[in-house]
Parts: structure tokens; C-alpha cells; sequence
């Protein structure tokens, strides 16, 4: 089921939501958004070498990833920990996974002033 996000966003991070997370705090919003770049980077080149615990690292994502408000993020690896489930080839939803972490790490770095 995809994460409703709780105000409308249009971009890969919704700021509104992380606001409400943090209660305003702008410094907080600053480390949590540092922390989920690393952790997302980390978790990805993880992922692609498919550990045995691959399912429990996409749950972990999908969590933090919810958090902050990153719910394209969310959503792939919400996909990935169901194909991983199955049994199913993950090869194209890890890819997918990729590519909005990518993203979100993308707006992360440009609302960090680090682009």
C-alpha cells in the first residue's frame, strides 16, 4: 500500500511533513536529512549485493525513509521487501529502489545547501 503523505508534495523529500517530525526544529531537520543520506546511501550498496537479510535492510529503509518524509523512497522499498518475500527476482525493483533514493538524496544535498 503506498504512504500517504500527509500534506501534499511534489518533490522526492515532502519538507512539510519532516517540519512536523522535527516540531520546527531546524537543526533537527538538518541531522535527520544528513543521517537518512548516509543510511540510504549505505543501505543501497547493501542491497545490491543481495545479503541474506536484504529484506530486513528494505524494511529499515522504508522506515526511515517514512519518517522524513522521503515516500517515493518508501514505497520502492516497501515493493522490494514484498518481491523479496516472494522469492521473486528483486534485480528491477532494487533499481527502482536506486533511483528514488538517488533523488531523495539529490534534494537532501540542495535543501543542505550542499549541490
Amino acid at each position: 500500500m503506498p504512504s500517504p503523505p500527509l500534506a501534499p508534495d511534489d518533490g522526492p523529500i515532502d519538507f512539510e511533513h519532516l517540519k512536523r517530525m522535527t516540531l520546527g526544529d531546524a537543526g533537527l531537520e538538518q541531522e535527520v536529512l544528513a543521517m537518512f543520506a548516509a543510511q540510504s546511501a549505505k543501505l543501497i550498496g547493501t542491497l545490491a549485493g543481495r545479503p541474506l537479510d536484504a529484506g530486513a535492510l528494505a524494511h529499515t529503509l522504508k522506515g526511515s525513509a517514512r519518517a522524513i518524509g522521503a515516500f517515493g523512497v518508501a514505497d520502492a522499498a516497501a515493493r522490494l521487501e514484498a518481491v523479496l518475500g516472494s522469492g521473486d527476482d528483486p534485480f528491477d525493483v532494487l533499481a527502482e529502489l536506486g533511483e528514488a533514493v538517488a533523488l531523495a538524496r539529490m534534494a537532501i544535498e540542495a535543501a543542505l545547501g550542499r549541490a
